[in-house]
């Protein structure tokens, strides 16, 4: 008789599962839910959509900054990391997108792209709480 896989369930946005320690021992971890994921993403790509034309790219790049802030707050903690991360991956990906359909040229090349990033970078993935201290 084999070991059975333990169940994993959602509760407020995160996927909890079973894992082990870096020391192997037991523990309940903790993951940003693949619905709540793919959710937050599609929103902001219809908010992205809907202003690139109305605000300066400045002003776009601020409330995008204080969006991934509150992201980065709420689920930042212990074991997410790899998740926030792609959101903020995400996040790039889909203002490269849109920013360069301001217009009938493309407003963005990749290089200058990153310049802007550089200039002007989006907060870093941060984890905030750490469930085990």
């Amino acid at each position: 008789m084999g070991y059975q896989r333990a169940e994993t369930f959602d509760f407020l946005g995160f996927t909890h599962y079973c894992g082990k320690s870096r020391n192997g021992k037991f523990r309940v971890k903790r993951k940003t839910s693949k619905k709540k994921f793919r959710a937050k993403v599609k929103e902001f790509n219809q908010w992205v959509k809907l202003i690139r034309n109305k605000l300066h790219i400045g002003d776009i790049f601020d409330l995008t900054k204080q969006k991934l802030n509150g992201h980065y707050q709420y689920y930042g903690i212990t074991d997410n990391s790899y998740m926030i991360s792609q959101f903020c991956l995400e996040i790039k990906k889909a203002l490269f997108k849109w920013l360069n359909r301001r217009s009938q040229r493309r407003s963005f090349d990749l290089d200058k792209f990153k310049m802007y990033m550089k200039h002007n970078p989006l907060p870093k993935p941060k984890i905030y709480v750490n469930v085990y201290k």
